[in-house]
């Protein structure tokens, strides 16, 4: 089992302090244009966002794979 998290590059990292930090270097806007969902563009917030990438599986992959593209360079 730690074999496992120590390759998973997420272990440790929240869905909101990954959408925090894609806000911060991106912007809304931009997020956006990255990965078109709705709540990214239709007034978007944190809390809204949150709730529908929990409840959504593809768009939430799409998120953290531009969380580790974006922090992995």
């Amino acid at each position: 089992m730690t074999e496992q998290q120590t390759n998973n590059l997420l272990h440790g990292i929240t869905l909101e302090m990954i959408l925090t930090r894609l806000v911060e270097k991106y912007g809304w806007e931009e997020l956006g244009k990255r990965i078109t969902i709705q709540c990214f563009t239709n007034d978007p917030s944190i809390k809204s966002s949150l709730k529908f990438l929990r409840r959504t599986p593809w768009a939430r992959k799409k998120v953290e794979e531009l969380y580790l593209k974006s922090e992995t360079g």
